[in-house]
């Protein structure tokens, strides 16, 4: 039987994002509940938040950001044989997202699947993709976070309405000498499932204070041993994006990393909780804004529903 040599390595090409146009402010949600902007910066970070219209989809966000990737990375849509779609807030099941972004972006005949594992997805999908990659089933892969939070919201209760939002982000994936994307740490928590569910199978809910605890408490290790199976010193990193879950989540693992030098992502301050979308959301912002150089070393690190985790360190093309 004769295998085809796989590749030495995967790493991102290019990020790309997306984001409503329609702002909402924490003095908007003022005039719906019982909150205040100072109960809502104090408790989860946020400023605003980007909310999607009632003609922007999954698919039509995934497709905005994976454009901007591609164009970003100098693909044609013609390269793309494995398209990735990570999200939790598809309306329907069936048909699933990500052969219809293919479709919309002319991406002919690719691999083409949704994953599920909410804010924790993009990283997992990102796993997935280096994988295919560098066993030999696929060349070059398109990787989009994308979820319209939102159609999942109850408006009416102050403890999610305040955090969730709306957006995309996206990466391309390919083939490289040396690996830019690290071994991922991954796994989960299932007998605490419950703590993260839909209310009446319609309206988002979490237990806010358990879940607090446990990612401020049982998830640095699993970033601390991405960076020890990544063979990359803490002092070496330019970056930590985690999932913009929460401000005071952010920056309480952030303290325990022995980082000090690292930029730490706060995209939660103006773009909400995007789940999937948030983390090539944030590194797609930060490089806009100049603040990840060509070469970058970033640790991310997914989690939320599930409860599931992940944590990679790559590099930034």
């Amino acid at each position: 039987m004769n295998l085809s040599a796989p590749a030495p390595g995967a790493r991102v090409v290019a990020f790309g994002e997306y984001q409503p146009g329609n702002v909402v402010s924490n003095d908007d949600l003022t005039a719906r509940v019982d909150t205040s902007d100072e109960w809502i910066r104090s408790r989860v970070g946020v400023e605003e938040r980007r909310i999607a219209g009632a003609d922007e989809t999954v698919v039509s966000m995934a497709v905005a950001a994976g454009g901007k990737a591609l164009a970003a990375g100098g693909l044609s849509p013609d390269e793309i044989d494995l398209v990735i779609v990570a999200t939790c807030t598809q309306t329907d099941q069936i048909p699933h997202a990500a052969s219809s972004v293919a479709s919309h972006l002319g991406i002919n005949a690719p691999g083409a699947f949704d994953l599920n594992a909410a804010c924790a997805g993009f990283c997992y999908a990102l796993a997935v993709a280096s994988d295919a990659v560098r066993i030999g089933s696929a060349q070059n892969v398109l990787v989009v976070g994308s979820e319209k939070l939102s159609e999942w919201v109850d408006w009416d209760d102050r403890s999610t309405c305040v955090i969730f939002a709306d957006g995309a982000g996206a990466a391309v994936v390919t083939a490289a000498d040396e690996p830019g994307i690290g071994p991922v740490v991954w796994g989960s928590s299932g007998e605490r499932a419950d703590k993260i569910h839909l209310r009446e199978n319609r309206y988002l809910f979490q237990e806010g204070q358990t879940v607090f605890r446990w990612t401020t408490t049982e998830l640095y290790p699993v970033a601390l041993e991405a960076l020890e199976r990544a063979g990359v010193a803490a002092t070496e990193l330019t970056a930590f994006v985690p999932h913009q879950a929460n401000l005071r989540i952010v920056e309480a693992i952030a303290r325990r990393l022995g980082a000090p030098q690292a930029l730490v992502a706060r995209d939660i301050v103006t773009a909400g909780n995007t789940s999937s979308a948030s983390i090539p959301l944030a590194i797609s912002r930060m490089s806009e804004r100049g603040e990840l150089p060509s070469g970058s070393t970033v640790l991310t690190l997914g989690f939320g529903a599930g409860l599931t985790y992940a944590a990679q360190v790559l590099r930034i093309p």
